[in-house]
């Protein structure tokens, strides 16, 4: 991974249209190393602040986030094709991650531990900067996601958002700025991986590195922050499965399987792409899905009647297309329009255990069915990936979903739900799907470091 010395831009292009929306200036290991020693200065007065204070300045923060929402979900429908109620949902996220944020600064304790001769007292204090490497997938929530935390345990953030998707990330820090946010505390830097995103994660001035994106990527990161004793969290790849067992209500299962690998046009780590459905009732379920699937309106992304837009690139559709041509055979096939974009339909395939296509992340509106027999089958077949960061389980029987949630390895599950990601509880994988957690009551402390100081009471002579 070598640096490029040469300045260039990175060209933001509209993937409903293929048409060129702007370009933005591609960050170098000069401009990182720069941005990470005004993140430096601006992180020790921020730290030094009252906490009262720094959680005014996020709630700030937030409050900008909310009034410039509908701004906020332009750009992502424009730059990462995301329908606009999904990216006006996005922006509110990021809005209410910063404010829970907030509410945690002055929350963020250590503890008095009994010993003997005298006062043991923990304190959570901050790394100092942080590197938040975000996706294009999710551009502006996976942002904040390590980004608030970060901040309000007291750290600088350098934010380096993916190639394609920079202009809400930007965005952002403007909106931070003119919150009163001190200048050089939350940066971001549009850039390449292999050049801005290296530099970050070798640079000895970044005390952690926020990682989401590919499992191949997120090894490579955690190999190079290893040798610097770096701490990192990683959000990683997915292949997780929707369970389905004969005494669930099957309608309402089959009305909530296509928003849980549709959603994000299949790009989400999270997504229930391997549907597995109890063998006496999987051609049922299959009769009842397909009209959901097809219902499943593709189009215009700045349509609020739309549910799913483009994939990300030209790249990314041919990556789909690697593992299932537009031509294969297929259980379901929805419809996409015609012309410019990078469409790709919604896909329900037979699957089998050990087809590529049943075990490999595509990151494509691409599924696969396979029956199972039994409970046990049925864990067995939702283990059998190298990934674990989500799933869902349909059945009536509490026991069921108690025994199956207990017994499937993954991170965050749902029972008669699709619902994987909230800002109060905690979110990251098992497995091949990523290392530590992120959100949740307790992201704060993730961000920091637990000082011991001992004070004797023994009389003093």
């Amino acid at each position: 991974m070598q640096d490029e010395q040469h300045t260039h831009e990175l060209a933001v292009v509209n993937p409903a249209t293929e048409e060129l929306i702007t370009t933005v200036p591609a960050a170098t290991a000069a401009d990182v190393d720069a941005a990470v020693r005004r993140a430096a200065h601006a992180q020790r007065a921020w730290a030094a602040l009252a906490p009262a204070d720094r959680a005014r300045l996020l709630r700030r923060f937030a409050v900008a986030v909310d009034e410039h929402r509908e701004e906020l979900a332009r750009l992502e429908v424009q730059e990462a094709g995301h329908p606009v109620g999904n990216a006006l949902g996005e922006a509110g996220n990021v809005r209410d991650v910063l404010d829970y944020a907030a509410g945690g600064v002055e929350r963020l304790t250590g503890s008095q531990i009994p010993v003997d001769g005298g006062v043991n007292l923990t304190f959570a204090e901050p790394l100092g900067v942080v590197a938040v490497i975000a996706p294009w997938n999710f551009p502006m929530p996976v942002a904040a996601w390590g980004t608030a935390p970060a901040l309000a345990a007291g750290n600088a953030v350098v934010l380096k958002p993916a190639e394609t998707t920079p202009l809400t990330a930007l965005r952002l820090a403007e909106l931070g700025l003119a919150a009163g946010l001190p200048e050089g505390l939350f940066q971001v830097l549009p850039g390449e991986g292999p050049v801005a995103g290296t530099a970050l994660v070798e640079h000895s001035g970044v005390a952690k590195v926020v990682f989401t994106g590919s499992t191949p990527v997120g090894k490579d990161i955690m190999a190079r922050c290893a040798a610097r004793v770096k701490r990192v969290t990683l959000e990683l790849g997915g292949k997780s499965p929707n369970i389905v067992f004969a005494d669930a209500d099957l309608a309402r299962a089959a009305a909530a399987a296509p928003g849980s690998f549709l959603d994000n046009t299949g790009q989400d780590c999270c997504a229930r792409s391997r549907i597995l459905v109890q063998r006496e009732v999987y051609d049922r379920f299959l009769e009842l899905l397909e009209p959901e699937v097809k219902a499943f309106a593709a189009g215009d992304p700045a349509d609020p009647g739309t549910r799913m837009g483009p994939l990300i690139s030209a790249r990314q559709r041919e990556r789909v297309r690697g593992y299932v041509p537009e031509d294969a055979p297929a259980l379901i096939r929805g419809q996409v329009p015609d012309g410019k974009g990078y469409w790709y339909p919604a896909t329900v395939l037979e699957g089998a255990p050990g087809d590529p296509r049943s075990a490999e992340e595509i990151f494509g509106p691409v599924a696969v069915a396979i029956p199972f027999d039994d409970e046990a089958d049925a864990i067995r077949l939702a283990n059998d990936t190298e990934y674990g960061l989500s799933g869902s389980i349909w059945t009536r029987d509490v026991g069921r979903a108690l025994r199956v949630s207990r017994a499937v390895a993954a991170g965050n599950l749902s029972v008669n739900s699709h619902s994987a990601v909230r800002y109060t509880t905690p979110f990251g994988g098992y497995k091949q799907s990523g290392l530590g957690r992120e959100l949740g009551p307790d992201a704060l402390t993730a961000f920091t470091e637990t000082k011991n100081v001992f004070i004797s009471t023994e009389e003093q002579p």
